[in-house]
């Protein structure tokens, strides 16, 4: 990996990992959910997306790879936090709220996926 890289994967991954902190500083909580993991892992989801298809537009070099999906998009979503809520649901005996958690994260994150893609797409016609 060269020097040029590593400052364009660290400089991703410093952004990234404030714009997550901002988002979930404060708990945005949705009856008895806590929802700010899932937002960062929608919208994460949603920009890398976007990017895929216009990576494969504008044929970007993979440096850009390196700075939006792997830095920022790899430190503003976070499968960790993901993890120990459900951990603790299920601690909690939360049975209900945990399967909401699981199927609004990969379901929410994947349509975010799908639906940046299709906006890109259509912008860019």
């Amino acid at each position: 990996m060269k020097g040029i890289e590593i400052l364009l994967l660290a400089a991703g991954g410093v952004i990234g990992t404030l714009v997550r902190y901002r988002i979930t500083e404060s708990q945005l909580v949705l009856g008895a959910f806590y929802a700010n993991v899932l937002v960062v892992n929608v919208v994460g989801s949603f920009i890398l997306g976007v990017f895929v298809v216009l990576s494969q537009q504008w044929n970007l070099d993979t440096k850009y790879a390196l700075f939006v999906a792997v830095g920022f998009c790899g430190s503003l979503t976070t499968m960790s936090a993901f993890a120990l809520q459900s951990t603790t649901m299920i601690d909690n005996k939360q049975f209900g709220l945990l399967a909401a958690n699981i199927l609004a994260n990969v379901g929410l994150s994947i349509g975010a996926i799908f639906a940046g893609r299709t906006l890109a797409e259509l912008v860019l016609r």
